[in-house]
């Protein structure tokens, strides 16, 4: 395999933001796109037409066509565990028979929606759905980010083992009006099964004969289910090739689907399979995840940036941060490469962010004026629905363009501490409303971006064995074995006076 050569991109010359933009009179028209209702600036990174061809060298020579190709004919692209990566088959852009499996699934999944709605299943108000990671992150997106006002059941999604996570949507519910969704891949997650019992527990307490018959689940292990004691006619199977980081599009997006209505649900899928088709079609230079991906590609390898900041300009996508952090963490976090070498190059940035206008009186300062370079990146919504004024939403986007504008222009003062360098890269997505189609391709790009990142870096970013270590030992813990280093000994006995 291919090993990333950043000889030619490593001698370019560093050149201020303010000059490139006086070089090139089309830079504007070079480094924006516009793709499924959003529209995408990268003219404030330090990304040249010169960068872009070396870049696109880089992806010549790592085989990123093929690689694309493979990801959507549904080969093996999981090396290590011997997988697909199937997501996009569950938005039909795949495989024909891998497409033809997740309708099905789908339709499986419309009909129980169907007869919920119709109360088939009895009454129901409200959706506990208790998930993990990737099984929880997305239809939380999903829901807050489009549900606010439309939701037709009240919904809460838990995902911490606390307790008190739990007890928080239980106080909140009615246990006889309540459905339980149970969405583990494996239907062997220990924080999200210890949640399920405890909410059967709640349940049977509140006064219902058969909690177990309130119980949807959503997993690739459908007979672990049954044993668990689900009705199979209850269980909404997806794909073992769709990852949980991967899986929204699936039947872990019943929650979302229920709450939202069928139509928004294949909205987002009809929004994610048009970033599927840019994706897969468009030229590499015009290719708006590719371009992500070398602008993310020059501050890490080139400019030694550890870091990416993301900062919605909208309340409704205050969760994306969370969401992008296991996304682009969980994939490209590897220190060897795909065929198990080790890594001699950074891989993945650290992901983190906030809402604006919030983060301004936050960590904005380290942006503008602190030693770090962080890359940040904007999302805005132009069309906003029932907002309090239009001078709020007139303020809130106001607010992030000058940040853009003022993160790369600076301003010069006598007075070193008033002083802004400048010259510091940003990026905008603006959407042009934030809708269940919109959302799907935004959702979609992301998922793009990270693949080409760890092609480019020669990364697997479908496996995740970094997640297990701890909890395996927290389960030896569990089972008395203590023979662990002093200080942890120490701290399990302190606490929990084993």
């Amino acid at each position: 395999m291919a090993r990333p050569d950043w000889t030619d991109l490593k001698a370019l010359e560093r050149v201020p933001l303010t000059k490139l933009f006086a070089d090139d009179p089309e830079r504007l028209a070079l480094f924006t796109a516009d793709v499924a209702g959003i529209h995408f600036d990268w003219s404030k990174t330090h990304l040249s037409r010169e960068a872009v061809e070396r870049f696109a060298a880089l992806a010549d020579a790592m085989g990123l066509a093929a690689k694309r190709d493979a990801l959507f004919a549904g080969d093996v692209v999981n090396a290590t565990e011997g997988r697909a990566a199937e997501h996009s088959a569950e938005r039909y852009e795949g495989a024909a028979e891998s497409v033809a499996r997740a309708k099905a699934q789908h339709e499986r999944m419309r009909a129980l929606i169907d007869a919920i709605e119709a109360e088939a299943l009895g009454p129901v108000r409200h959706i506990l759905h208790i998930g993990i990671g990737g099984s929880a992150l997305g239809p939380e997106l999903l829901v807050d980010a489009l549900g606010r006002d439309a939701a037709r059941y009240d919904v809460a999604i838990v995902s911490n083992v606390d307790g008190m996570a739990l007890e928080a949507a239980m106080d909140e519910f009615d246990p006889k009006a309540t459905l339980l969704a149970i969405a583990s891949k494996t239907f062997t997650t220990t924080e999200t099964m210890l949640n399920a019992e405890s909410a059967i527990a709640w349940m049977a307490e509140g006064g219902v004969s058969d909690p177990y018959g309130q119980v949807v689940a959503l997993t690739a292990s459908p007979e672990k289910a049954v044993a668990w004691g689900v009705d199979e006619t209850r269980i909404l199977p997806f794909s073992e090739s769709v990852g949980g980081r991967y899986s929204l599009w699936s039947s872990i997006g019943f929650p979302a689907a229920l709450a939202l209505g069928w139509d928004a649900f294949a909205e987002l899928l009809e929004g994610a399979a048009e970033m599927d088709r840019h994706f897969r079609l468009t030229p590499t230079r015009r290719n708006a995840p590719v371009l992500a991906a070398f602008a993310d590609l020059y501050y890490t390898q080139l400019r030694g940036a550890e870091t990416r900041g993301v900062f919605a300009y909208d309340e409704r996508l205050a969760l994306l941060p969370s969401y992008l952090q296991q996304l682009e963490m969980e994939s490209n976090g590897k220190r060897v490469t795909a065929e198990g070498a080790p890594v001699e190059w950074p891989t993945a940035p650290i992901t983190w962010g906030g809402v604006g206008t919030d983060a301004q009186h936050a960590v904005f300062q380290l942006l503008h004026q602190g030693t770090h370079l962080v890359p940040v990146e904007f999302l805005g919504v132009v069309e906003q629905e029932d907002v309090l004024s239009e001078a709020h939403h007139r303020q809130l986007l106001l607010n992030m363009f000058a940040q853009g504008a003022a993160l790369m222009a600076g301003r010069a003062n006598d007075d070193a501490a008033r002083a802004y360098p400048g010259d510091r890269p940003s990026s905008t997505l603006l959407l042009d409303r934030l809708d269940p189609r919109t959302l799907g391709a935004l959702l979609a790009f992301y998922e793009h971006r990270t693949f080409v990142n760890a092609v480019l870096t020669g990364i697997n970013p479908f496996d995740q064995f970094g997640v297990e270590l701890g909890k395996e030992m927290a389960k030896a813990a569990d089972a008395g074995d203590l023979d662990f280093d002093p200080s942890t000994n120490d701290l399990i006995a302190r606490a929990l006076g084993a």
